[in-house]
């Protein structure tokens, strides 16, 4: 019988898509096993959150005068460390190196609480709400060394609602993001979803556009 393919997940605050990975991957909706949850914040709510579930934990701060390809290098160690085939970004704030991106090419996920390419950054509850849009969303994407810039594979779409304001509005986004991370890193672990000379294939057939799911 074939191991379950390993993740660890990156994080830096809460770590609401975490627990909806590890749950994921207890009812098998995910074939694969969290094996490590790390963070660059001694202090993140998603280590205790974690440990709670029963997942291995550590913390990785920066230090004084260390460089950020430093400190990649100590995350790099401690995902090698854990058996991880696949590395999974959920509310991870720091910006990764172009080293330590490469070194995870086409084994790295993220996902970005916008429809992608709208709205790279932070604060993008408040951008749609300010901009008038009538929609909203998350999007799954491959890491690159691009901020927010990798390839798009799947995205949910959410209706921006009248009365919004930016905790409700996240408040559904994030629901959406529990439900399309998991399918996304399902299609990785399984070998259905790749990386391709940069472009992402979902069983062999090239993606040109994200998948799109509606929960408008």
């Amino acid at each position: 019988m074939t191991s379950p393919a390993r993740l660890a997940i990156l994080l830096s605050g809460a770590g609401t898509n975490m627990q909806a990975i590890v749950e994921a991957c207890a009812s098998d909706k995910i074939r694969a096993q969290v094996v490590l949850v790390a963070s660059d914040r001694v202090d993140a709510p998603g280590l205790a959150r974690a440990a709670a579930l029963g997942v291995p934990t550590c913390a990785i701060p920066p230090t004084q005068g260390e460089s950020r390809e430093q400190h990649d290098q100590r995350i790099r160690a401690a995902l090698e460390a854990s058996g991880a085939d696949f590395v999974i970004l959920a509310g991870y704030m720091r910006i990764l190196s172009s080293a330590f991106v490469e070194s995870f090419t086409g084994r790295m996920l993220n996902i970005h609480p916008s429809l992608l390419p709208r709205h790279k950054g932070l604060h993008t509850h408040r951008r749609v709400l300010q901009a008038g849009e009538l929609e909203h969303g998350a999007t799954v994407h491959f890491v690159t060394a691009e901020l927010d810039g990798g390839p798009a594979v799947l995205q949910a779409r959410v209706a921006v609602l009248p009365g919004d304001d930016e905790q409700s509005l996240a408040e559904r986004v994030q629901g959406s993001e529990h439900r399309i991370y998991p399918q996304a890193i399902e299609w990785l672990v399984q070998g259905r979803l790749r990386l391709r000379e940069g472009r992402p294939e979902l069983d062999t057939e090239p993606l040109t556009a994200p998948r799109i799911e509606d929960h408008l």
